[in-house]
């Protein structure tokens, strides 16, 4: 069995990584945040540095909010381009720039590894549940070394193609989740204003065509006012704002997608950078000078 270093502990990493730990991998850890307690009560092995964790692995995999955090914990001081990697894969689970990952391989691959990007879909909910979408780039043999683990954290696994291609199809679908967000949340104070029951008209959505993982997740978290995070309204700005520009680069418009990065800008006008994205539906509301919630 594969010995696992796994870096980057936040709302997505620590159940993935609690995942690998209850399927009998080896698990060294390394983050630069409080551990949650669950992960040494787990069996995990704490490691003080990104190279301390990547020397005593043969797949390492970093899960963290940026290409800058993604730069340091691979080529920074102490970082795991530091240990020896020949022979060994690295594996982003990130969300960053196609750019910058194609860059990163690079110097890894110039290092002995492999290297994989593998962003996720499907929020804090999937990662608890190990039923994330996992969209990879990279080599085939790669892929398939990493397969069974992938196949602890996730469901919808696809090798989408080279290096890159990963953080590209993960581009994609954060524009379709951010729409599907913006229109879930104007559909429902509709409902609301004319009179109707947001939750009552949530829940008929779902039986018909508009069902959606979105309507019934964020919908629910919408009526209910509930905005603690599973995926932040300041990250999903990041992943807009990279999105349109590589839209920018390829001469691709992206209208819809605009609009939603100003609907998250607001939210964090608001001191909302920490809530949930489904939060944007506040804005929504101020706009139409009304709340779906009593309690609001």
């Amino acid at each position: 069995m594969e010995n696992i270093a796994f870096i980057g502990l936040g709302i997505m990493g620590v159940p993935m990584c609690l995942n690998l730990l209850k399927a009998g991998y080896p698990v060294n850890t390394y983050t630069r945040s409080h551990t949650h307690p669950s992960i040494p009560e787990a069996g995990a092995h704490l490691c003080d540095s990104p190279r301390a964790a990547a020397e005593q692995a043969d797949i390492i995999i970093l899960i963290v909010n940026d290409t800058p955090n993604v730069e340091q914990v691979l080529f920074g001081e102490n970082g795991v381009i530091e240990a020896n990697l020949q022979g060994k894969v690295i594996v982003d689970m990130s969300t960053i720039s196609p750019v910058a990952t194609k860059a990163f391989a690079q110097r890894v691959q110039a290092a002995g590894a492999d290297y994989l990007d593998a962003p996720v879909s499907g929020g804090d909910v999937g990662a608890q549940a190990g039923t994330l979408s996992i969209m990879v780039g990279g080599s085939e043999s790669a892929f398939q070394r990493v397969l069974p683990l992938f196949q602890v954290m996730g469901k919808n696994i696809t090798h989408v193609g080279d290096v890159g291609a990963g953080q590209i199809t993960k581009m994609a679908n954060q524009v379709i989740v951010a729409q599907s967000i913006q229109a879930v949340a104007e559909a429902l104070v509709l409902a609301s204003k004319a009179g109707a029951d947001p939750e009552k008209v949530r829940q008929a959505l779902m039986g018909g065509f508009a069902n959606s993982r979105i309507l019934e997740v964020h919908g629910k978290r919408m009526t209910a006012g509930t905005f603690t995070p599973g995926f932040k309204v300041n990250l999903h700005q990041k992943d807009i704002t990279s999105a349109l520009n590589t839209a920018r680069e390829l001469g691709v418009a992206l209208p819809g997608a605009a609009l939603f990065q100003q609907l998250l800008s607001s939210c964090i006008a608001q001191g909302g950078s920490e809530w949930d994205h489904s939060a944007v539906i506040k804005v929504i509301e101020q706009l139409a000078n009304h709340s779906i919630r009593d309690d609001s």
